[in-house]
Formats: C-alpha cells, sequence, structure tokens
C-alpha cells in the first residue's frame, strides 16, 4: 500500500506541475496582450489547459464487489476526468485514487487534457469579463471564454453519452464545471471558495446567523477546542484576538451584497462547519447546492422553520423529515417526481441523537415535541392561499410540516450524491389558526433558536467523530462514476 499512496503522491503533484504551468502560461499571455495587444500564437494557446486523470481498469476476473459508496469500478474501461485547483483538491483525489488503484490495481495516467481553461478563471481580484482596459469581447477572439455547450450536469443526471469516444467518466464533474461553480459560490456568498467546509449548515433565517456567530466566537476562545478562525460574508474574520465583538463586527460587514452570505468556522483538521443563509424559496436553494456540490461535502443538513399542520403540535415543536412531498416544481424536469428521495439512516439517527443530547430530555418525553414525517414543500410563500386545492394532497401524504426549501435541499443532495437531512422548528401553524405574527414570532425566535441550531452542529460533529466520511450506497447508480 505504501508504494500506491507514494504513486498518488506523485500522481496529485503532477496534476498541480501541469495546473500550475497552464495557469502561469493564460496569465502571462493575458498580461501581453493588454500591454501590446499581441494575441497568443497556437502553440501558446495550446498550453491553456487543464490536466486530467486516467485510470485504465482491465480486470482478470470479475469485478470485485465492495460496500464501500464510493471510489468503486462497476466495470472494466478507461476512465477519464480533467481536474482544476488540484492542490486544494488533494485530499478529496486521494481518497478515490488510493483505493482505486491499490485494491483494483487501475493504471493511472497524468496527461494534459483537451480542455482551454477559460481566462476568467484565473484572474483573481481583476474584472472577470475583462482585464485592464481591453473590453471581454476582444479577449474572447483569442482567449478561451466559458462557453455553455461547455458546462453541465449530464453526468450527473445520467444523460452522459457513452457512445461517443472510448473513455466513460471518472467523476461528476470535470474541471470545467467545478471552476464554474467555484466562481459562482464566491458571487453569491462573499467568501472565498476554499473558506467553506465539509459539513454545511442551510438557514432560512438570519436570527441562525446571530447565533452561529455567537457560538462559533465562543468556541474559538476555547483553548482544547479543534475550532480556531470564523470567516464570514463581507470579508470579516474573528478569531481570538476579537472574538468578544464578533456579533457586532459581523452586523456591520459587508455582507448585505450577497444573495446567499456563508460564514465558515475553520477547524485545524479541516474539517470545520459552514453556515450558509439560503434565504427564501426553492430557487435559492437549487442555485447554491449546485454549486457547493463540487467541493464534494460529506453532508448538508437544513435547519429551518416551517408550518405545523398537526394539531397536536405546538409552536417551537420541531420535525424531523423523513420523506419528502415535492410541490415547488423546480426539479420536476431533471428529477421526475416518480423519483422517491430516501432519507439517509446515518443523518437520521444523527439527528434524533442530537436533539436528545441538546434538549436533555429522555427519548419518550422527546417525542412529544420531535415529530417525524413528511414535509411539503412550495415555491409560493403564500401556498396557504390555495389550500382548498392543496388540501386533498396535504392530507393524503399524510405531512406534518411545510416550508419552501427542505424538499430541495433533499432532492439536490439525492441528485448530486451529497448526504442530506431536515429538522425543521415550528413557527406557526397555518392550518389551525396559527398564523406568524410579529409579537408571536419573535417571542419564538428568542427561546427556539438557540437550541435548534446547536442539534445541528451536534449533528455534525458527531458525524464527524465518526471518523469516517458519511456517505451511503442509498445514492449510487448502478452505473457510477468511480469517484463519489
Amino acid at each position: 500500500m505504501k508504494n500506491v499512496e507514494e504513486e498518488i503522491e506523485a500522481a496529485i503533484g503532477r496534476l498541480d506541475e501541469l495546473y500550475q504551468d497552464a495557469v502561469a502560461a493564460l496569465k502571462s499571455s493575458l498580461a501581453q496582450f493588454v500591454k501590446t495587444k499581441v494575441p497568443p500564437t497556437a502553440a501558446q494557446r495550446a498550453k491553456f489547459r487543464y490536466p486530467q486523470i486516467t485510470l485504465v481498469y482491465e480486470p482478470d476476473g470479475p469485478t470485485p464487489i465492495s460496500s464501500r459508496a464510493y471510489a468503486k469500478f462497476n466495470t472494466a474501461g478507461t476512465y477519464t476526468t480533467s481536474v482544476t485547483h488540484p492542490r486544494q483538491f488533494a485530499q478529496y483525489l486521494r481518497e478515490q485514487l488510493v483505493p482505486l488503484v491499490g485494491e483494483y490495481g487501475a493504471k493511472l495516467t497524468i496527461e494534459v487534457s483537451d480542455q482551454e481553461i477559460p481566462y476568467a478563471y484565473v484572474v483573481d481580484g481583476q474584472n472577470e469579463l475583462g482585464v485592464g482596459d481591453v473590453p471581454p469581447d476582444e479577449l474572447a477572439r483569442w482567449f478561451p471564454t466559458p462557453t455553455l455547450d461547455s458546462v453541465g450536469d449530464e453526468i450527473v443526471d445520467g444523460l452522459w453519452d457513452f457512445g461517443h469516444d472510448d473513455s466513460r467518466p471518472l467523476g461528476l464533474y470535470d474541471a470545467l464545471r467545478v471552476d464554474y461553480s467555484l466562481k459562482r459560490l464566491m458571487h453569491y456568498s462573499g467568501t472565498d471558495w476554499q473558506a467553506f467546509q465539509p459539513w454545511i449548515l442551510f438557514t432560512n433565517y438570519a436570527r441562525y446567523v446571530d447565533e452561529f456567530v455567537l457560538w462559533a466566537a465562543n468556541e474559538i476562545q476555547y483553548p482544547d477546542s479543534p475550532y480556531y478562525k470564523l470567516v464570514c460574508s463581507g470579508g470579516v474574520d474573528i478569531t481570538i484576538d476579537n472574538a468578544d465583538d464578533a456579533v457586532k463586527l459581523v452586523a456591520s460587514g459587508n455582507w448585505r451584497k450577497y444573495q446567499m452570505p456563508a460564514y465558515h468556522l475553520l477547524s485545524k483538521e479541516g474539517d470545520g462547519i459552514t453556515l450558509v443563509n439560503i434565504g427564501v424559496g426553492p430557487s435559492n436553494t437549487k442555485n447554491i447546492t449546485d454549486h457547493l456540490a463540487v467541493l464534494r461535502p460529506n453532508c448538508w443538513l437544513m435547519v429551518g422553520h416551517c408550518g405545523g399542520l398537526r394539531q397536536s403540535q405546538k409552536i417551537g415543536h420541531y420535525v424531523l423529515a423523513h420523506a419528502y412531498l415535492r410541490r415547488d416544481n423546480v426539479l420536476d424536469d431533471i428529477l421526475p417526481l416518480s423519483v422517491p428521495i430516501p432519507p439517509i439512516a446515518e443523518v437520521q439517527i444523527a439527528l434524533q441523537n442530537a436533539a436528545i443530547k441538546v434538549t436533555g430530555e429522555a427519548p419518550e418525553a422527546l417525542k412529544r415535541r420531535l415529530r417525524t414525517g413528511t414535509v411539503v414543500s412550495f415555491a409560493d410563500r403564500n401556498w396557504e392561499l390555495y389550500w382548498s386545492s392543496e388540501r386533498q394532497l396535504i392530507n393524503m401524504s399524510r405531512a406534518i410540516g411545510v416550508d419552501m426549501e427542505s424538499c430541495m435541499v433533499a432532492a439536490q443532495g439525492f441528485r448530486h450524491r451529497v448526504p442530506y437531512g431536515t429538522l425543521l422548528c415550528i413557527s406557526d401553524k397555518p392550518v389551525h389558526g396559527e398564523i406568524k405574527l410579529p409579537g408571536a414570532a419573535n417571542v419564538f425566535y428568542e427561546r427556539a433558536i438557540g437550541e435548534h441550531l446547536k442539534i445541528g452542529i451536534v449533528t455534525l460533529e458527531t458525524m464527524r467523530a465518526k471518523e469516517a466520511v458519511i456517505h451511503s450506497r442509498k445514492l449510487r447508480s448502478f452505473d457510477e462514476p468511480p469517484f463519489r
């Protein structure tokens, strides 16, 4: 195994060398063009390419059967993918390549791909549509630019044409798709994509951000804490030196400039927690999860508010989603409603145990205010105005909670092979006349948010403590790329 690990380290080093050379060549040619208006030659442009990994798997006998949910071959063949930022994705690459080469005996090759690196993906801190005084349309004549026909989710959605060449996809996303999303993450979140952590919380209320910042600032100050820094949307960093003023500093930052601000609690081991305020609605949710997926997070959880649909529920009670009634219509053409979205057992158990731990209640007592069942999500916040037409379906589904984001969080997790879960807190009971009013809502927020957020955090920390990446074979298809 040591020889395999050395081979993988050498391969990652070679990937990084090729990538850095390509980026340097592209930047140099850009600088020359801005200064002299002399475009790159064909030979120079041929250097602006991503590196690629090729694995050739030719077993002597039947393909080994593995219970692992990643890094496995389903069939013999040649597998290829282009790679961006190999240095930053090194740990992910190790996790995939060591078993594929060591256990399956696949032959590994690193070389330059045919995919050009768009110039906008290497221009940091500058106008990405142009460089200097050169308009973007002129740059596009001579330098690679992003094109929609080269960026898509055909592999993710099972639409890849396996007959167009002799190779099969090695991963769900190639370099162009990854770079596209990395830029979008920075645009929407107001933070560098490299700050995102592998354990992710989504919320649909800004008050959860305040609670997260306060909790994170306290964590940073503990001598034995695994966390050391909070990176916040708008350019604010919280460390032990300014942790006492964290809430004030974050509130006065430029987070309002960003559609979905993010807050990253960095750990010394690189396995911290990110909180993203996705706002309201399934479109926002799909947008951010499409881009977060390329980072291959270990898990994402929704901790937000919902309407309770049962008379026995009370404001402040919890809903642990075990099934999803998708009424938001955003993914219907991509992921048909006939496709079930299963619960992920490891996540469900961790959520349940975290609720017991944080509330301090015995399991039987907790059942009185935490119900497991179906959540329904709408795209229209005023779904109550169509109650007469929605009532029958909600009744047939036995749904116990209604919101706008949870079904999309789960469906996108299923679609992108990212473990997911949902724990909602009831903020109103519209079916039973307890609508959300400002006075009652404020009382609810003050009482419930701290406990709710802590359950989400403890859930992620519990899964992290198992010292194994939480993945599920439920998320793999029968014809899946080897990389997770």
